[in-house]
């Protein structure tokens, strides 16, 4: 056995690797309605291909690109059809072509399909009009008995028009009685669908045609039966319009036709009031009145408002500018010297500094408090230095330590003012402010929903009195369903166990 397996090794060999070449061809169904692309290389197949199909095939300027069969889908007349990319074929004897161009040769051979000749009339392929005529003729057999289309594409670039005498004499000749030559241009798509109509309408009539040729299709003839209708009579009854139809006049315009006469969506809006039965039409503009707390809010709003509040606006420009032709620098209606000036200026100036000096740490800080430690280690903020900088300005500082030292917001324990001699000696000590007092359970609180404190006493009864059941059970809470004993007591006691089964 091992001798004879030594023997067909080879062979085996060969068939592995033609099983390996199968399965990286596509799946293709030779049943099916097909468009099969031919012709030179880079002549525009796999351009066409992505246009009119779902596929995507590698497209570049150069031969070749396309090195096996590619299929793709496309639909006409809500039927679907198989298309075929094959790779460039050129003009050669059949024992000189490689394997790439055979698959082309081999499809043209065996697939029943619609064949789409593609003819690159600039030249920009890199061959001529006449070496592509040279291989469509030799070409032509496998082309007999299918539907044909001559596509001339790349247009854009050279029209048919302005071709020599002797190019289009060569396209006149690869015209047949069945094959029709379309022009197109896959880079402007011009006549692009103009093709592909055309090659599935040939094809689909050519399967058509078949059918009806057939013999399943005659058996299956005879039992149709198409009805025609008898005249009754000779009188000729031309089609009418109802009279109804016709006094209708023109169409009624819809909300759509409305929106764009009146400068589309966005700018006019439909009116939802047009329709309302209305005792009188005028009601159907007006206002629906806005209620606030039972009240219309019109019947509180003042006609006059406009004008009040320009009134107010003109007052208040009045008085800013009667504020400014005043002394800018003047306290308590008495003028400053110059002196007393120029230090109001300086408080001011370091006022403003320090505000936005305020402002910048408060924002850094994350809104802390305005001028906490861990912002004041180097000792900026100080009473000696408050005291040094009001005096350096010529100014009292005692009312102001008097006042930073009431602002004091620290808790502290001071000595009465009316305690006696005894109770000095005993360090009896009382707070400077009372402490908070607890508050009344039952108290009601803004914003509680609660009428009066029995109403909240009532509530908080009938809430734990809801409660009760749940933590007679133990349960946290409504969601609890947890099982403490897996094993109860009265599901497994007075059990027998699997020693003795007597009894007493």
């Amino acid at each position: 056995m091992c001798t004879v397996m030594k023997k067909v090794g080879p062979s085996l060999a060969y068939l592995e690797e033609v099983r390996q070449h199968v399965a990286r061809l596509p799946s293709i169904d030779p049943n099916t309605r097909t468009l099969l692309i031919c012709g030179c290389p880079n002549v525009g197949k796999s351009s066409f291909m992505n246009k009119v199909t779902r596929a995507d095939v590698d497209v570049q300027p150069y031969a070749f690109t396309t090195k096996s069969l590619f299929v793709g889908h496309t639909d006409y007349k809500c039927l679907r059809y198989q298309v075929i990319d094959t790779p460039g074929v050129l003009d050669r004897p059949m024992e000189d072509r490689n394997i790439i161009e055979m698959c082309s040769v081999t499809a043209l051979a065996y697939l029943r399909a619609a064949v789409l000749f593609f003819l690159d009339v600039s030249g920009s392929c890199g061959y001529t009009i006449a070496h592509q005529a040279s291989l469509f003729h030799s070409l032509k057999s496998s082309f007999a008995n299918k539907p044909l289309v001559i596509v001339c594409n790349k247009t854009d670039l050279v029209s048919v028009e302005s071709l020599s005498e002797e190019d289009l004499k060569l396209i006149e000749e690869m015209k047949t009685e069945e094959a029709v030559v379309l022009n197109m241009s896959t880079l402007t798509e011009e006549g692009v669908m103009a093709v592909k109509n055309s090659a599935c309408e040939k094809l689909l009539d050519q399967r058509v045609e078949e059918k009806m040729k057939s013999r399943r299709v005659s058996d299956h003839l005879n039992r149709f039966h198409v009805a025609m209708p008898k005249l009754r009579d000779d009188k000729e009854r031309l089609p009418c319009t109802p009279q109804v139809v016709m006094e209708a006049g023109e169409k009624r315009k819809t909300e759509k036709d409305l929106e764009d006469e009146n400068g589309g969506a966005g700018v006019y809006s439909a009116s939802l009031k047009k329709k309302y039965i209305l005792a009188d039409e005028s009601w159907k503009d007006d206002i629906i009145p806005e209620i606030c707390d039972g009240h219309n809010v019109a019947d509180f709003m003042d006609p006059d408002i406009l004008n009040r509040l320009e009134e107010l606006t003109s007052e208040e420009d009045r008085r800013k500018a009667e504020d400014d032709e005043e002394d800018e620098f003047e306290i308590e209606g008495e003028k400053l010297t110059e002196e007393q000036k120029k230090q109001l200026a300086d408080i001011r100036k370091k006022k403003a500094l320090l505000i936005q000096e305020h402002r910048l740490k408060k924002s850094n800080a994350q809104n802390r408090a305005a001028v906490p430690r861990k912002f004041n280690k180097d000792k900026k903020f100080t009473r000696e230095r408050l005291v040094r900088d009001l005096s350096s300005l010529g100014l009292d500082p005692s009312s102001a330590m008097n006042r930073a030292r009431s602002k004091s917001t620290r808790r502290k324990r001071e000595r009465c003012d009316d305690v006696n001699d005894e109770q000095q000696s005993n360090k009896k000590l009382c707070l400077s402010r009372s402490r908070s007092v607890s508050r009344y359970p039952h108290e009601v609180l803004a914003g509680e929903g609660f009428k009066d404190s029995s109403q909240k006493i009532k509530a908080l009864k009938i809430g734990n009195k809801s409660h009760r059941k749940r933590n007679k059970d133990a349960r946290r809470g409504e969601a609890d369903r947890v099982i403490p004993t897996l094993k109860p007591k009265h599901l497994f006691s007075g059990k027998r166990g699997k020693g003795k089964t007597q009894r007493r």
